[in-house]
């Protein structure tokens, strides 16, 4: 499988596209001050106990308190409040290695007997806030790596479930055995197959490197603090997903394409030629065509092909997605090969969609009825085998004899929602339109207010094609007239995602302008 990454970076945000073969799967934004991410580690203070949740309330610096279950404590919970004190504390050593570990807690304990208001604890983010709910968290601490997962307070050795082969296991384990530090548990990636001892062994001393790090600056901070941020949302997808089946990494920012490199080069050199700079004068998206699949597949209603089409309904408690036959139909076929032909060709972009819109908690797809148990076996086994491909968690279960599959996948950040519906380009939804005459006098006036009342020192000016075409008309057209004017670099670039009036201003930094 060819797969790309295509990535759109700006100093306010950065939005990651995954294509396998060409086809658009996941699409990802990241804002620079995106704080409260999945991984990253907090050293928070219990707020509240919930007796009857058997549950906390933790302040951790958002707006909402995190909230944290008894379950989510993980078992070595007293251990870990007991290192983090003498952390806080900087009187006693702060090795793990030589730190005795208490006895796991009860499996069905209480949290009041575990915590008090007040006790200052280190927890991982480990959904995003979401809706009206604050982040939710957990105490089992955990770095990820390239090849292993380092859990402290552990001494546990895990293998990933996607290693089928038994010696493979048997060997992984005896080499992270024979490197693994005293109450350090290590769970192994599925990407660790086959490597060498020396990599798995770089691999752990980064992640040492981190919690070492981290114990260190305990002593200075006050709770609510973060001590740990996870890898930005495009080095995380790197980290986890990067495999010989990657063709090309695509990056608009110099420095971001070095940071990439460089990131790949510590656990990946031979694939650093992969990461390239995109130099065109397009926007990188529309380049790649990934704007008209964006626009093609958010909304109501999907298209698959030959008529078929999906409608994606969202509620509070759950998904809902119908599959429809649209006008596809074939005469050489009964209606049982043409509803299992319509249903494989939906549950491919079933599974596409829930990946691209990172849809999670249960949903429920409505299939065409299908009365052989045999092809319903078909769907499911197809379903399933699609799904492989998806990294986050999730459990299907085999079609009702209503036709319905269920499934549930794990939710840890906010759905990817993007609204297709675009305002009218000429009244831009106010029901009024300007003067065509002085639209390009609008432009000029606001242009001129950049440079001489706010001072930039260089614009770019992003249109449509129908306005791009029409400033630079001519060997002495209106563009070139402007920048003679101001004697200051306007750049011109044209979208044609944008509408036929449409226009936005951008400083020198890449950030838009609002005006």
């Amino acid at each position: 499988m060819n797969k790309e990454l295509i990535i759109d970076g700006s100093s306010s945000e950065v939005v990651i596209a995954l294509l396998e073969d060409k086809k658009l799967v996941e699409l990802h934004k990241e804002f620079n001050d995106n704080d409260y991410a999945v991984g990253d580690i907090y050293l928070g203070r219990v707020k509240k106990i919930i007796n009857g949740l058997n549950a906390a309330f933790v302040d951790v610096g958002y707006e909402k308190d995190a909230f944290l279950h008894y379950l989510d404590l993980g078992p070595q919970i007293n251990s870990c409040n007991k290192f983090i004190r003498n952390a806080l504390t900087g009187k006693k050593s702060t090795d793990l290695s030589d730190f005795t570990l208490d006895n796991d807690i009860s499996k069905s304990g209480k949290i009041n007997n575990v915590l008090n208001n007040g006790d200052k604890i280190l927890v991982r983010i480990a959904k995003e806030p979401i809706s009206a709910k604050g982040p939710r968290v957990t105490s089992e601490i955990s770095f990820p790596g390239r090849f292993i997962v380092l859990v402290p307070f552990s001494n546990k050795i895990s293998m990933s479930q996607k290693i089928k082969d038994g010696e493979e296991k048997n060997r992984l384990k005896r080499l992270v055995q024979s490197i693994r530090p005293n109450n350090f548990g290590i769970i192994v990636r599925t990407v660790a197959e086959n490597r060498k001892v020396a990599e798995l062994h770089a691999d752990l001393n980064d992640l040492l490197t981190k919690w070492n790090e981290m114990i260190a600056k305990l002593p200075s901070l006050q709770a609510p603090a973060k001590v740990h941020g996870e890898l930005g949302r495009s080095f995380t997808m790197l980290r986890d997903i990067l495999s010989e089946s990657f063709n090309n990494i695509y990056v608009n920012s110099p420095q971001m394409a070095e940071d990439i490199k460089g990131f790949i080069r510590s656990f990946a050199p031979d694939k650093e030629e992969i990461v390239k700079l995109f130099k065109g004068k397009a926007n990188i998206f529309e380049n790649y065509g990934i704007d008209k699949q964006i626009k093609s597949s958010f909304g109501k209603k999907v298209l698959i092909k030959n008529g078929s089409y999906l409608i994606i309904e969202h509620t509070e408690a759950f998904h809902v997605i119908d599959v429809n036959s649209g006008y596809q139909n074939s005469d050489e076929k009964n209606q049982e090969a043409n509803a299992l032909e319509v249903n494989l060709e939906a549950a491919e972009e079933v599974a596409r969609q829930l990946r691209l819109r990172d849809m999670g908690g249960i949903i429920v797809i409505d299939f065409i009825d299908l009365v052989n148990g045999q092809n319903r076996r078909k769907l499911y086994e197809k379903l399933k085998e699609l799904m492989q491909y998806d990294r986050a968690k999730h459990s299907i279960l085999p079609p009702s004899k209503f036709g319905l599959v269920q499934i549930t996948r794990q939710r840890v950040r906010p759905e990817t929602n993007i609204d297709v519906r675009e305002l009218c380009p000429v009244c831009e939804g106010t029901g009024k339109i300007k003067p065509h005459v002085l639209f390009i006098d609008d432009i000029k006036n606001q242009i001129q207010y950049l440079f001489r009342e706010q001072n930039e020192k260089k614009l770019t000016l992003m249109v449509s094609p129908y306005i791009h075409a029409y400033l630079t008309k001519g060997l002495f057209n209106i563009l070139l007239k402007w920048r003679w004017e101001y004697k200051r670099p306007v750049k011109l670039i044209q979208s044609s995602s944008y509408h036929f009036l449409e226009y936005r201003f951008f400083n020198a930094n890449g950030e838009e302008i609002h005006l």
